[in-house]
């Protein structure tokens, strides 16, 4: 039996926290971040299940030290090297700029003197790694250019936790004796980060050739391990943060030829050690100190989350970000960050400010990491809708037998064909990059909205036998075969198709032909598959036939049926996915091949 409040019964709690509430949220379209923090509140704050909470977030804050280190793969030295220029310039700039705002307003809150006040400006100018990476992940826009950015403005905040930490030494009442140690403590953190730079590019390859050699999948795992935490360890030990160390050791590591493994490797334990973390967050919420000073905080953490918004915003803008990517930036970094708790107990126990501050503080951070996703949410609100740069609509010369509406590759690789084939094409496409870029290539292509009537019968449909409809999102190919299937009901209509489904909604509306974008190219690259594994081309050519017609049967009997039959009858109609066993004729093909072979 377990006791009550033991390690083993707080970890099931944990683990059924997670499952219960990420799903959930992330129906609601809340976000599973949410989710943990929501299920941490309810555990800890408001059960009680989970009192002693400090060993929990410590221990969690691996899940950030994995999270970096993942990261680090992904990110080569020339590519990190390229965002030098964010990292270095607008990190720098949001710290400062944001740091000396937020210190204003403690001082003249009188939180503390001039030293603590700019102690908590600082502390909260620097935000949530985990929560604006999860975020950014969540909505799959790491890569994007916002996000990108983001991601250099939160690396330098990893950076600058170090002179804040000497800063503290430095401000920290009697002091005097060990002011040259910050210099001696920064001197060290640049050398352990160039030690760290050389052991990754001549020890670390060769350490994973050796065991790979092994063959022993445990210890590749192990040796990952070791070398994520041991990089964190060695980070620590010098004053820089354990994230920083990960992040620096998957760096060098991106160009190894073991970097897909290693992720691997490490994913499951980012994930699950990353849900704890934000779990562990909603479990410290000290909800009493919320309590007693609410009228303080409920207008404090919106007011310091603004004033971050609109530094980053403006500096964004600076930078040469977009509206709607200043926007998302400033969205994803407002609240307050885990060094953010690490600064205001260091400046606690040199007696910069009280302990009471302290907690309040860390209360007004843990509520600025909930009210995050919600932030983000809201960005999506306040964007611009994209607009796109029109050119002069002329179609003078246009007219033909065929004409193309969307000139993306689908309908490039068909227009040559077209054109190969001694036939003229009228082409219209509603971007004006696509129109210039076919400009080079020879082709006479005139800017125009298919969607648009007007635009339709001055490109000359009424006199085209053909109308080819190769635009690239569904819902446009199907506003158009709409509109051309009303207003020009004879047109023989050529229809790109999305997927299975849209196929079946496009037979429904009446086009002479329509074609799946991956179908073909799908089937010849099985094809030539087997024939790389030595199969006949005739043998493999019959394969892919028989695929095509079988697939196609079922086409035919799901338009008639509907989608929802073909699965009724999976496993006694021919609409079900029979496995892909080869045609009898190219059996017996393969089989008169290797006769002689066997009778020799």
């Amino acid at each position: 039996m377990t006791a009550p409040g033991s390690l083993f019964s707080q970890m099931l709690l944990l683990l059924a926290g997670a499952v219960v509430a990420a799903p959930v949220f992330r129906k609601l379209g809340l976000g599973t971040v949410l989710g943990y923090l929501a299920a941490g509140v309810v555990i800890g704050p408001i059960m009680q299940q989970i009192i002693e909470t400090e060993e929990v977030l410590h221990f969690a804050e691996f899940g950030v030290v994995f999270l970096l280190f993942i990261i680090g793969l992904e990110l080569k030295p020339s590519r990190l090297w390229q965002m030098r220029g964010d990292v270095f310039g607008l990190g720098p700039a949001q710290v400062v700029v944001t740091g000396l705002s937020l210190t204003a307003l403690a001082f003249f809150a009188e939180l503390a003197d001039w030293r603590g006040s700019l102690i908590i400006g600082f502390g909260l100018a620097l935000s949530s790694t985990a929560f604006a990476l999860q975020i950014l992940n969540d909505d799959g826009e790491m890569n994007s250019r916002h996000g990108q950015r983001a991601f250099s403005v939160l690396l330098f905040q990893d950076l600058a936790i170090v002179p804040l930490l000497a800063l503290i030494t430095i401000l920290a009442p009697g002091t005097e004796e060990t002011a040259a140690s910050p210099l001696r403590d920064f001197a060290i953190a640049v050398g352990a980060v160039g030690a760290m730079v050389i052991a990754g590019k001549y020890l670390l390859t060769p350490m994973f050739q050796i065991i790979a050699r092994t063959g022993a999948r445990e210890v590749m795992i192990a040796a990952a391990l070791l070398v994520v935490l041991g990089s964190a360890a060695a980070m620590q030990a010098v004053g820089l943060s354990m994230a920083m160390g990960a992040f620096l050791s998957g760096v060098m590591l991106a160009e190894s030829s073991y970097r897909h493994e290693l992720e691997a490797d490490i994913e499951p334990f980012r994930g699950l050690l990353l849900a704890l973390f934000f779990m562990a967050v909603g479990l410290s919420l000290e909800i009493h100190v919320i309590l007693d000073n609410l009228f303080f905080i409920l207008p404090a953490v919106p007011v310091f989350m603004a004033v971050k918004a609109l530094v980053v915003y403006a500096l964004s803008r600076a930078w040469g970000s977009t509206h709607n990517d200043a926007v998302r930036i400033a969205f994803l970094l407002p609240q307050g960050g885990e060094f953010g708790f690490v600064l205001f107990t260091t400046a606690t126990a040199a007696g910069l400010f009280s302990s009471a501050t302290a907690s309040l503080l860390i209360a007004a951070v843990t509520l600025s990491m909930a009210l995050t996703p919600f932030g983000a949410a809201l960005a999506k609100r306040l964007l611009q809708k994209e607009t796109r740069e029109e050119l002069e609509e002329d179609f003078a010369g246009a007219g033909a037998d065929v004409l193309m509406i969307g000139f993306s590759r689908f309908g490039q690789i068909a227009a040559q064909i077209l054109l190969a084939g001694g036939r003229e094409v009228t082409v219209i496409d509603d971007s004006a990059d696509r129109i210039r870029q076919a400009a080079n290539f020879g082709f006479r292509i005139y800017f125009g909205d298919g969607t648009r009537r007007d635009v339709l019968t001055s490109s000359g449909i009424e006199r085209a036998k053909i109308v080819v409809v190769a635009t690239q999102k569904k819902e446009t190919t199907d506003h158009i075969v709409d509109l051309i299937r009303s207003e020009f009901p004879d047109v023989r209509l050529f229809v790109r198709s999305y997927d299975r489904i849209h196929s079946l909604s496009l037979r429904d509306r009446n086009v002479e032909y329509e074609l799946r974008e991956t179908l073909e190219s799908g089937l010849l690259f099985g094809r030539r598959t087997l024939e790389a594994l030595g199969m006949s081309e005739a043998a493999a050519e019959e394969i892919g036939d028989d695929i095509r017609q079988r697939d196609e049967e079922r086409l035919q009997i799901q338009a008639v049926q509907g989608l929802g039959a073909g699965r009724e009858k999976l496993f006694n109609s021919p609409v079900r996915p029979e496995p892909l066993i080869k045609p009898k004729r190219a059996m017996a093909m393969e089989a008169q091949e290797v006769e002689p072979a066997t009778n020799g």
